[in-house]
C-alpha cells in the first residue's frame, strides 16, 4: 500500500450566523464537521455527494484557500494550516485547485498564454524567454493547439476553456491537484474527453488528485478510492469497485439508485429519499441522515455513528452495518 500523501484529521469548517443590532455570532453554520480521510501517492480520491453537502469547502480548506475552524490537513507531513505564509507560498506550486466554472475563473482582460503563464512568473520559476515555450508544451498536452496561446477566453468553448484551466494548474508541475466538479458545466461527450484528460495526465506526470464530484458516473470512471459526504460528514469511504458492488450506508445505496444504467433491457430498484436535506445551521442530532433514512432506529436519532471499518479497506458510518 503507498503512503499518504495528503492526511485530513477532524476537520471542521464553520461558518458564523450573525444577527441582532450589534451583529453578535447566534450560531454557525457547520460546513464541514469531523472530517478525516487519506489520500495515498498517484490515486484519485473521489467526494461525492448531493449540493450542499461541503464537498467543496472540504477541497477548498485542503489546500488552505480558506481557514479551518479546527482539526489539521497534512502534505507530506507537513501541517497546512500551521505554516507561516512564507512557507505556504513555497508549497503552492506542488498544490494546485480546478475550478468548477472555467469561463469565470479566467480573466476576460487576459490572453490565454498569460493567463497561464503568470504563475511561472509569480513563483520565479522561469524566464520571460522560457514562458511561452512551456505554456505551448502544456496547451499542446491537454489537447490545445499553439496558436492558441494568444486568443482571449471569450473565444474558446466551455470544454476548451476547462483545458485551459487544467494546463493553468500542470504548468507548475504539481504533484496534488483538487478538481472541483470540473466536468459538471459540460455537456456529456466533452465531459469523456475531460475525463480522459485527466487520467492521461495522471499516467504521465503522477498526479495525486482530490476529485470533488456529485456524478457517481464520473467519478467511476477516474477514482479509485471514494468517500461519501452527507450535510458535512463522511457516511462511506471504499475502493471504487467495492463501493458500486456493495455499498453499506442507506446514503450510498439511494445515491447509486439514481445512476442510471445506459441498458433498457436492465432495471434497477430506485430508492426515493422522503424529505429535504437538513440546515447545516441546525443538524439534527444523532445520525445527520436518520430524518430521511428508511430503517433508522431511536438508536440512530440519539447516537451519533462512528466511521469505523467494516472490512480491510471499507469504512461506513452507520449503527445497523
Amino acid at each position: 500500500m503507498r503512503e499518504a500523501l495528503v492526511e485530513v484529521k477532524q476537520l471542521k469548517k464553520y461558518y458564523p450566523i450573525t444577527g441582532g443590532i450589534f451583529g453578535r455570532t447566534i450560531g454557525h453554520v457547520k460546513a464541514v464537521d469531523d472530517v478525516s480521510f487519506a489520500i495515498r501517492k498517484g490515486e484519485a480520491f473521489g467526494l461525492v455527494g448531493e449540493s450542499g453537502s461541503g464537498k467543496s469547502t472540504t477541497g477548498r480548506t485542503i489546500l488552505r484557500l480558506t481557514d479551518k475552524t479546527a482539526g489539521e490537513v497534512k502534505y507530506k507531513g507537513v501541517d497546512l494550516h500551521a505554516v507561516s505564509k512564507q512557507e505556504l507560498r513555497r508549497l503552492r506550486p506542488s498544490m494546485q485547485f480546478i475550478f468548477q466554472d472555467p469561463y469565470s475563473s479566467l480573466n476576460p482582460r487576459l490572453r490565454v498564454g498569460d493567463a497561464i503563464g503568470e504563475a511561472l512568473m509569480d513563483h520565479g520559476l522561469a524566464d520571460k524567454s522560457e514562458i511561452r515555450e512551456r505554456v505551448q508544451e502544456v496547451l499542446a498536452l491537454c489537447g490545445l493547439a499553439p496558436y492558441h496561446i494568444d486568443r482571449f477566453p471569450h473565444e474558446f468553448s466551455g470544454g476548451q476553456r476547462q483545458r485551459i484551466g487544467i494546463a493553468r494548474s500542470i504548468i507548475l508541475q504539481p504533484e496534488f491537484i483538487v478538481a472541483d466538479e470540473p466536468v459538471s458545466a459540460l455537456d456529456v461527450s466533452i465531459q469523456a474527453q475531460i475525463i480522459n484528460l485527466f487520467s492521461d495526465l495522471q499516467e504521465k506526470k503522477e498526479l495525486t488528485y482530490l476529485f470533488i464530484s456529485h456524478d457517481l458516473s464520473v467519478v467511476e470512471h477516474l477514482c479509485t478510492r471514494i468517500g461519501v459526504m452527507y450535510l458535512g460528514s463522511l457516511v462511506e469511504i471504499a475502493p471504487r469497485d467495492e463501493l458500486f458492488a456493495r455499498p453499506l450506508h442507506p446514503y450510498t445505496r439511494a445515491l447509486l439508485s439514481a445512476v442510471p444504467i445506459p441498458d433498457p433491457r436492465l432495471k434497477r430498484e430506485r430508492i426515493v429519499l422522503r424529505g429535504d436535506i437538513p440546515s447545516p445551521a441546525n443538524p439534527p442530532k444523532g445520525c445527520k441522515f436518520h430524518t430521511r433514512c428508511p430503517l433508522a432506529t431511536d438508536r440512530c436519532k440519539e447516537e451519533v455513528p462512528v466511521l469505523r471499518l467494516a472490512d480491510s479497506d471499507h469504512q461506513v458510518a452507520c449503527h445497523l452495518v
